[in-house]
């Protein structure tokens, strides 16, 4: 422990690093107390210790500090915030401090930053819906307590919105919810967007709200994603909620990582990301899930900008290997004016099946979400062949195909950006859209359930 020991031998600074000589008994991660002659305390973290040299990340700006007249206090722990529910209807910056005029997040408990270990034999199985309101994503790629599931989009779609709309309408079918939103990297303008969007949840006492905005120090870009994380694993696996965790955007992220990986001179790999990129991208996605014995659950929705759409960019590479799925949004469908622009066929929860259907969300969910993917993926290949020898050269089944692309992507994914529809209201909607197709085309539909709905010509 070196608590209360001052260390005046600060080499240099270089970006957002400290060089800190002469030091004893550093360790990695360790939280640190950097107080100039004249102005405010800073704070870092260990990132390095190279014999009795200890390489720092300052949390804050380093514009202004003179190495000479600085002084550097070690903690002998790392970096802990306080945790519980004080945290409900508050508003602050990345670094957990407040933006709302209020006081400090006050709690009998803190928390180490860099969460703990959890052994996993102990981990429960995602089990149960997280219900957004979305029809695109509860129908088709269902949100499953204690998943880990990315939305990957791209420069110009709308994927703050749909971040903002499915935390403020998500639910967790009556048990206690509430939910964690870390924005990293945003304009001010998409800061502003997304208080006034949550300001309703946030009242209700059921949001953490962290803003990192573009023009705050790379550093706490870093560390706004594990404070949110160390919030959520209190409120879930201590006080009994369900927890849901929105992290946009993590290219932003792993760009502010990229930047302090090159300030500290390491060799660069792919796209001058850090080697290190997946093991960092792992320690953040992996903190969800379930623990046996433990009330709650988190579940992680990290939203990412893929550069020029490119989904073999490192970020959205890296993170598809980590996670269990991903919702894709499309310039395409974006173009055609409908909101939110999921793709559906690029689209997929692989933990769907262990949060719907029977004694879930309804008997026939799963058996509807499976024919509308597979009818869609036969319309978009007769939109193919249309485009070729023309739409009166088709079968009346393939021109019923075209009609039924039209009737899924206005009928069932379409809807307004305030709007929160019921999952039952979700799924007699897509009956609505299957029912434009022949009976005879419904082939993954059981019998019992079309024999209780007969189309509307009787087909």
């Amino acid at each position: 422990m070196n608590t209360g020991v001052e260390y005046t031998s600060v080499r240099e600074l270089r970006g957002p690093l400290a060089v800190v000589d002469k030091v004893e008994g550093v360790g990695w991660d360790e939280f640190v107390r950097l107080t100039p002659d004249e102005g405010e305390p800073r704070h870092g973290l260990v990132l390095e210790v190279d014999r009795d040299t200890a390489v720092v990340q300052v949390l804050e700006d380093t514009a202004g500090l003179d190495p000479a007249r600085l002084r550097a206090a070690f903690t002998g722990t790392p970096l802990h915030i306080p945790v519980g529910s004080g945290w409900l209807g508050r508003v602050c910056n990345g670094r957990g401090e407040p933006l709302d005029g209020g006081p400090p997040v006050f709690a009998t408990t803190t928390s180490a930053v860099g969460g703990n270990p959890v052994n996993p034999v102990r981990r429960e199985p995602p089990a149960d819906p997280v219900l957004t309101g979305v029809s695109a994503v509860d129908a088709l790629t269902t949100l499953v307590r204690g998943q880990k599931l990315p939305v990957f989009s791209a420069a110009g779609l709308p994927h703050l919105e749909l971040a903002a709309q499915i935390a403020a309408q998500s639910t967790a079918g009556g048990e206690p919810f509430c939910v964690v939103f870390a924005a990293m990297g945003v304009t001010h303008a998409d800061a502003a967007f997304v208080r006034d969007a949550l300001e309703e949840r946030s009242a209700a006492g059921e949001l953490v709200l962290l803003l990192n905005t573009a023009d705050d120090p790379v550093i706490e870009r870093i560390l706004t994603p594990r404070i949110a994380l160390t919030v959520a694993e209190r409120l879930a696996f201590a006080e009994g909620r369900h927890v849901l965790v929105v992290m946009t955007d993590m290219t932003s992220y792993a760009e502010a990582l990229r930047e302090v990986s090159a300030a500290r001179g390491e060799i660069p790999a792919r796209r001058a990301y850090p080697g290190y990129l997946y093991s960092d991208l792992a320690s953040l996605y992996e903190r969800c899930g379930r623990i046996r014995g433990l009330p709650g659950s988190v579940t992680v929705l990290p939203v990412l900008t893929m550069p020029a759409g490119d989904v073999t960019h490192p970020v959205p590479d890296l993170t598809g290997y980590i996670t269990e799925g991903q919702i894709v949004l499309s310039r395409r469908t974006h173009a055609q004016g409908v909101y939110p622009p999921v793709d559906a066929l690029s689209s997929l929860s692989r933990l769907m099946r262990k949060g719907a259907g029977p004694g879930r969300t309804r008997e026939d969910h799963l058996d509807v979400a499976a024919q509308l993917l597979s009818a869609l993926a036969r319309a978009r290949q007769v939109g193919e062949l249309a485009d070729l020898v023309g739409r009166a050269a088709l079968s009346p089944a393939d021109r019923a195909y075209l009609d039924f692309e039209e009737a899924f992507s206005r009928g069932l994914v379409d809807q307004r950006r305030d709007e929160t529809r019921t999952l039952e209201l979700t799924l007699e909607r897509a009956w609505q859209v299957l029912l434009t197709l022949p009976r005879s085309q419904l082939s993954m539909l059981p019998a019992r359930f079309l024999d209780a709905r007969p189309s509307p010509d009787g087909r």
